[in-house]
């Protein structure tokens, strides 16, 4: 009964069956990403789907683990655009993932990596990294991508940390989307090679 209701009146009051912590997130690395010339692209994703219907693409695939591990090796093609959303947290040795990842890509090629920074632990297999926006552009510079070809986001606030520790969705009605730096939930980068 109580589900029912909220899918009857959730939408009337703003609540939504999005995570708070993705609201901005997703929003600004979807207008990164149609600023691209996509439909030109090979694309690949990371263990997901969330980006198969975001964009108009030459080609998509998407490889999941376990089937494909990142961190294992590169895969023989070459992509011009890699996602990989809320993926990175979860690898037994990141540094060796983005490697491959900047192998894989075509020169000019671009790397999209969104992930949680403060936010509980959910282990998926495992749960093992988490990056400020300063530590993901040097991250990811140290993996190969120039720092003067990337662009680096983050959100957050105190009242999502709190909000995210219950596992509450976003509501537009009552969920602030004021950005207070010093507590990024999410931070996220598009790299360029």
């Amino acid at each position: 009964m109580k589900e029912m209701l909220k899918k009857i009146i959730g939408p009337w009051v703003g609540h939504t069956d999005l995570s708070w912590t993705r609201v901005v997130m997703n929003e600004e690395t979807l207008q990164w990403v149609r600023a691209l010339d996509t439909a030109g692209m090979d694309a690949l994703e990371i263990s997901g789907e969330y980006w198969k219907r975001k964009a108009p693409y030459k080609s998509y695939r998407s490889a999941w683990y376990p089937d494909y591990d990142v961190c294992e090796r590169p895969l023989p093609e070459l992509f011009d655009l890699v996602f990989a959303e809320q993926v990175f947290e979860h690898l037994l040795y990141p540094f060796r993932g983005a490697r491959h990842v900047h192998q894989m890509l075509r020169a000019g090629g671009y790397f999209l990596l969104t992930t949680p920074f403060l936010f509980r632990v959910h282990a998926s297999p495992t749960d093992c990294t988490r990056w400020t926006p300063q530590g993901l552009a040097y991250f990811l510079e140290e993996a190969g991508f120039s720092r003067d070809r990337m662009r680096i986001g983050s959100w957050g606030n105190r009242a999502c940390v709190k909000a995210s520790l219950k596992g509450r969705n976003y509501c537009s009605r009552i969920h602030s989307l004021k950005n207070e730096p010093d507590y990024p939930l999410s931070v996220w980068a598009l790299a360029q090679k």
